[in-house]
């Protein structure tokens, strides 16, 4: 089969760039197409002028000129700037470069991703060439210009006159698409209910599953301290700032934490300020499997409909039990007494969750036990096989609905 996939972003040595789990998704999934005898071709945004098609591990990655007043995922720019970025965002009609690939490449459908620079003329212009559209939905772009649906500290529980606006045109583009999945079901039934793809003929959701190596090493407690880490971005919608908290309130003798990912100096002072008698370690941007294998419990304190974040998966696949919010994706791959526990998202419920589970620290070794026994083991080939799956469907033209 032929597949031609877009992304925003797509990590290659000329143009390495990660900001989120997405591109990391991408790439692993398009490499095992390719392992699996596919062709794949991929098409990003470029990131610089000028970018040449670049070949990496087999697959050729073409970079289409963004066509507004500065690169996706560039520097921060102010407000009345980004509101003109995203206006000429909303308003592109065709890609000229997923024109020339498909009359080059002859897909036999797009699997398209994350949209900021592509746009939903990636979704048009193929739709034209009779090419049918698959779109997963990584995050909330065809409802937010920022992408998150998070403002003033809160999950936005509907969509704003600012966002209504600028995201007009991209909400009636998905008439465009054969098939829309969902990271989780909580994604999809947020775009659902805001009455997006209701002409879109397939719909389904196909959790992420871990691209890593996490490795699945048991962490020994010593002296009967519990560590609990986090491991992402560390910004106000992560909740890093309400596990901080809550930390600060619990005796340094019985909990550590540890945190991984990019800090600055200001952020670890920030942090450290917060709780500071607390045994906080900082281990800055590290490989995934050292993390791992030094905590006990890994906590997903989001206070935003976070989609079905890879660090879920990362943890499951490292048999480390979770302690997560109500919140997108991540209540959905909880199990509650089994696979960890769910709290809310404020600093006293975080701590009252923490201390009750350093009252019974058994029931870490339980979960990881059952994590490593595979009853509850979710594969990034499940992940590839669901795909498949909607591949075979859209290139057969079955047009049945899926809920």
């Amino acid at each position: 089969m032929k597949i031609l996939i877009t992304s925003s972003l797509y990590p290659t040595p000329l143009a390495p760039k990660v900001v989120g789990g997405a591109e990391t998704f991408v790439r692993r999934l398009a490499e095992t197409l390719i392992g699996q005898n596919d062709s794949v071709e991929v098409i990003r945004a470029a990131s610089s002028s000028n970018q040449q098609t670049e070949t990496c591990n087999g697959i050729d990655v073409h970079s289409a000129p963004v066509h507004n007043i500065y690169f996706p995922f560039d520097k921060q720019h102010s407000s009345p700037v980004r509101g003109i970025w995203h206006a000429i965002e909303d308003w592109q009609q065709t890609s000229e470069l997923v024109a020339a690939r498909i009359k080059a490449f002859k897909p036999d459908l797009m699997h398209s991703n994350n949209l900021s620079g592509l746009t939903t003329a990636v979704w048009r212009t193929a739709a034209e060439h009779g090419i049918p559209v698959l779109h997963t939905l990584h995050d909330y772009y065809l409802t937010c210009p920022r992408c998150s649906r998070f403002s003033d500290g809160h999950a936005c529980e509907s969509s704003c006159m600012s966002c209504q606006l600028l995201t007009f045109r991209r909400r009636g583009a998905t008439q465009h698409l054969s098939a829309v999945v969902g990271v989780s079901q909580r994604i999809l039934d947020i775009h659902t209910q805001l009455g997006l793809f209701d002409q879109t003929p397939l719909k389904m959701v196909i959790r992420n599953a871990s691209t890593a190596d996490v490795g699945n090493a048991e962490t020994v407690m010593t002296g009967g301290t519990v560590t609990f880490g986090f491991i992402g971005r560390l910004t106000e919608e992560k909740g890093i700032y309400n596990l901080v908290r809550a930390i600060a309130t619990i005796p340094p003798d019985r909990v550590r934490l540890v945190i991984a990912g990019h800090t600055t100096e200001s952020q670890q002072t920030q942090i450290k300020a917060l709780a500071p008698a607390a045994r906080i370690e900082f281990l800055g941007f590290v490989h995934p499997k050292r993390f791992y294998e030094q905590v006990n419990v890994v906590v997903v304190p989001s206070v935003w409909e976070d989609p079905s974040p890879l660090v879920v998966a990362d943890a499951q696949a490292a048999c480390k039990p979770l302690l997560g919010t109500p919140y997108g994706g991540i209540q959905e791959a909880i199990k509650p007494g089994l696979t960890g526990w769910l709290t809310s998202p404020d600093p006293a419920s975080i701590a009252k969750n923490i201390l009750a589970i350093i009252e019974k620290p058994q029931q870490i070794a339980e979960m990881s036990e059952r994590l490593k026994s595979g009853v509850d083991k979710w594969a990034f080939d499940d992940v590839v096989a669901g795909y498949r799956n909607v591949y075979d469907e859209l290139t057969r033209g079955r047009g049945t609905l899926r809920a």
